[in-house]
């Protein structure tokens, strides 16, 4: 199945919103990060409901634009917004519909590893990104965590997973300097007493808060040269 059949359903089924509700808990202090100035243009892959490039408008941003491989995800994302700053278009990661040094600032939250060819991506991010503008790619599947690693298995698309260094190399290798790469931890997810465990999948309290507190979300952030 491909990257657009699987979240064509995912859309029909009304998924995205539920997505937006868990990716928030730490996609809002990422995206708190980003050094945007009133004007810039940014490019979210994986778009999703399109969240990010709304709580993102609220800064002040200028052009702001949402790819997405799925048709329906982004036509989910434009029926949620009326402003005509924002738009969105459907397309492949590696091969990014925009301008030499067009692009401030890219954002992508849990969605890189859905790219065919990440390295290919990472080229073209560095590709369309104007000089001292920025990738947060943001991933709660990588190798580390290693209570994502289940995730394959319930996802017909094939899945990259990547360690922490793997990110750096790759950042590195598309020309893009490695300004900074953290755990973002998520506070905001409960934790049951431990006598509720086992719960949602977690043999125990100790293991969900590792997934949540402690592993979160993996941040790497690259800055075009």
């Amino acid at each position: 199945m491909s990257v657009r059949e699987e979240f064509d359903t995912w859309a029909a089924e009304g998924r995205e919103q539920g997505m937006e509700e868990r990716h928030w808990h730490t996609a809002r202090p990422i995206l708190a990060r980003i050094p945007v100035e009133e004007g810039d243009t940014v490019l979210d892959l994986g778009t999703g409901s399109g969240y990010a490039l709304r709580a993102l408008r609220e800064r002040g941003i200028g052009a702001a634009y949402g790819l997405d491989g799925s048709p329906e995800m982004a036509r989910k994302a434009d029926s949620y917004t009326d402003d005509d700053a924002v738009g969105f278009l459907v397309g492949d990661f590696d091969h990014l519909p925009f301008a030499t040094d067009s692009i401030d600032h890219v954002f992508s939250m849990e969605a890189f590893y859905y790219a065919n060819d990440p390295h290919r991506t990472l080229e073209e991010i560095r590709r369309v990104l104007k000089p001292g503008g920025t990738f947060y790619c943001a991933v709660n599947y990588y190798e580390e965590n290693t209570a994502s690693h289940e995730w394959q298995e319930n996802i017909a698309v094939e899945m990259t997973r990547w360690d922490r260094e793997q990110y750096r190399e790759a950042f590195r290798d598309a020309g893009l300097h490695v300004a900074e790469q953290d755990n973002v931890p998520d506070r905001e997810t409960e934790i049951p007493d431990e006598s509720e465990f086992p719960y949602e999948g977690f043999g125990s309290r100790e293991a969900m808060v590792e997934r949540y507190r402690t592993w979160g979300t993996l941040l790497t952030v690259g800055v075009a040269p």
